[in-house]
């Protein structure tokens, strides 16, 4: 997975793992399914619902860091 910045749209955002979701309506971002998702940038959204953006891309990367240093099902398989 790549890093989060805020320039990414949030419909991309959401097509990279059901996690970020979960960390975006955390932060009282409800993305899943609103029209602005495919045309509203993270940094838009932050700014709009009077979220801190700093510490949202530093969950959201946190999160992604983790995620890759897991190893996937199929390596834990064999």
């Amino acid at each position: 997975m790549e890093r989060i910045s805020a320039a990414m749209r949030i419909d991309e955002i959401l097509d990279m793992d059901d996690g970020v979701r979960r960390i975006l309506l955390k932060h009282g971002l409800n993305c899943a399914g609103c029209p602005g998702a495919v045309s509203e940038r993270l940094s838009e959204a932050a700014s709009g619902h009077g979220i801190e953006l700093g510490l949202l891309l530093q969950e959201l990367n946190q999160y992604v860091e983790q995620r890759e240093k897991q190893p996937s099902e199929n390596t834990a398989k064999e």
